[in-house]
């Protein structure tokens, strides 16, 4: 199985001067808990959680309209469409990360891969070994 089989094509994406407020906005009108940003080729250069706005802005008293380049994660997990999804796994537990980006052959964001989208689509030893792993201390 690949990670095209199993990814969300075409994920929510915002701008590095995006304002968190727009990216919290982004994850509540499409249910998601992060949001690729990229850059103006489309290129992932971070991603922006749910935990980076509550732990990263709000708990630091930051206002919503800073960008989300001031909290974003900048050492984004890349991935491909035609990548085995045993080995997308395991990069995402080496890193103890819950999502990676999935880039094309220019290396824009095709797509989003998540530990939920594991769970559902792939087989069941994946899923565990991935839950166990990044969820460790």
């Amino acid at each position: 199985m690949q990670v095209q089989d199993i990814m969300t094509r075409d994920p929510a994406c915002c701008a590095q001067d995006s304002t968190i407020r727009e990216a919290a906005k982004l994850m509540a009108q499409h249910s998601i808990g992060a949001v690729p940003v990229l850059d103006d080729t489309g290129a992932p250069i971070g991603i922006v959680t749910d935990r980076d706005i509550c732990c990263g802005a709000v708990a630091e008293g930051l206002s919503g309209e800073i960008a989300v380049s001031e909290i974003m994660t900048r050492d984004v997990l890349t991935t491909s469409p035609e990548e085995d999804v045993s080995s997308c796994c395991s990069k995402m537990e080496q890193r103890q990360v819950r999502r990676a980006v999935v880039t094309d052959g220019d290396g824009k964001c095709c797509g989003i891969v998540a530990q939920a989208d594991v769970a559902r689509k792939a087989q069941g030893a994946e899923t565990v070994d991935l839950v166990q792993k990044v969820s460790q201390p």
